[in-house]
C-alpha cells in the first residue's frame, strides 16, 4: 500500500490514466502475472494539503513485485512509470490504525 501526494493540476491526468488502465485489462493481467499481483485498487482522497492517491496491491511477494515492475519492459508499465512521475509529488504520511489478517497457518 502506498500514499502519494498528487499535483493539483494533474488530478484529471491521473483519473484519465486510471481509466485507461481499466480499458487495457489484458495488458494489466500480463503485468500481474509477472509481478505475482492478485489485485490492485486506487483511491483519490482530498487531503488538507491537496489530493492524495492511496494505492493498494495484493501480491504474493512485495519485493518480487516491486522488482518485476521496475525491470518490466512492457509498454503499459513504462507508461505507468511515466504518468506517475508526472502526476505525483511524493509520498504522503499515513498513520496505520488497524492491521488484522485472517490468514491461516498450515
Amino acid at each position: 500500500m502506498g500514499f502519494f501526494r498528487v499535483r493539483e493540476a494533474k488530478v484529471d491526468d491521473l483519473r484519465s490514466w486510471m481509466k485507461e488502465i481499466e480499458d487495457r485489462e489484458g495488458e494489466v493481467l500480463e503485468t500481474f502475472r509477472n509481478e505475482g499481483t492478485r489485485h490492485e485498487r486506487a483511491f483519490l482522497l482530498e487531503g488538507s494539503d491537496g489530493p492524495v492517491l492511496v494505492y493498494v496491491m495484493e501480491v504474493d511477494d512485495p519485493e518480487k513485485a516491486r522488482r518485476a515492475y521496475a525491470d518490466s519492459k512492457l509498454p503499459i508499465d513504462a507508461e505507468h512509470r511515466r504518468v506517475m512521475g508526472e502526476v505525483l509529488v511524493g509520498g504522503a504520511e499515513a498513520e496505520e490504525l488497524l492491521n488484522i489478517s485472517a490468514r491461516r497457518e498450515r
